[in-house]
């Protein structure tokens, strides 16, 4: 459930920014905060984009595998939520790449002259995802198992 709501609520922001914007047209939505239009053909942040669409889109299969493989290992709790919000990103980003051969990124915070590169809901679940991992881990630090 927690990947498919992640999936959909990605797919269905991109559609509607490509919808309602121009690329690079931006909204001023708050004072550090803009809603912008942009094309990106690589990883993170548009990174390694000269690899082409074909990289991304196989290194996408491939970890996907391997978060379902992850998936099927853990019983619950924290760190299923937590893999599920990636697993949905994933999915999202890799049906933007099968189906329109690069991801939409649209929310853009800034500071000053200094831009955070734009992202998107699939990138944004991400750092949830981490901030949860991390979070799951000292407390299983703390609570160590039996035998531990």
């Amino acid at each position: 459930m927690v990947s498919t709501l992640v999936m959909v609520l990605d797919l269905v922001t991109k559609r509607a920014i490509i919808a309602k914007l121009a690329p690079y047209e931006s909204i001023r939505v708050l004072p550090f905060l803009n809603i912008v239009y942009v094309e990106n053909k690589g990883a993170a942040f548009g990174m390694f984009a000269n690899l082409g669409n074909n990289f991304f889109i196989a290194i996408s299969f491939i970890a996907i595998a391997a978060i379902l493989f992850y998936m099927s290992k853990i019983p619950k709790g924290l760190e299923l939520f937590s893999i599920s919000l990636i697993f949905g990103g994933a999915v999202g980003n890799l049906i933007d790449r099968i189906m329109i051969g690069k991801v939409t990124d649209f929310i853009d915070f800034y500071t000053g002259a200094w831009h955070c590169p734009a992202f998107n809901v699939a990138d944004s679940v991400l750092t949830i995802r981490i901030t949860l991992f991390i979070i799951a881990t000292i407390m299983q630090s703390k609570n160590p198992s039996p035998g531990q």
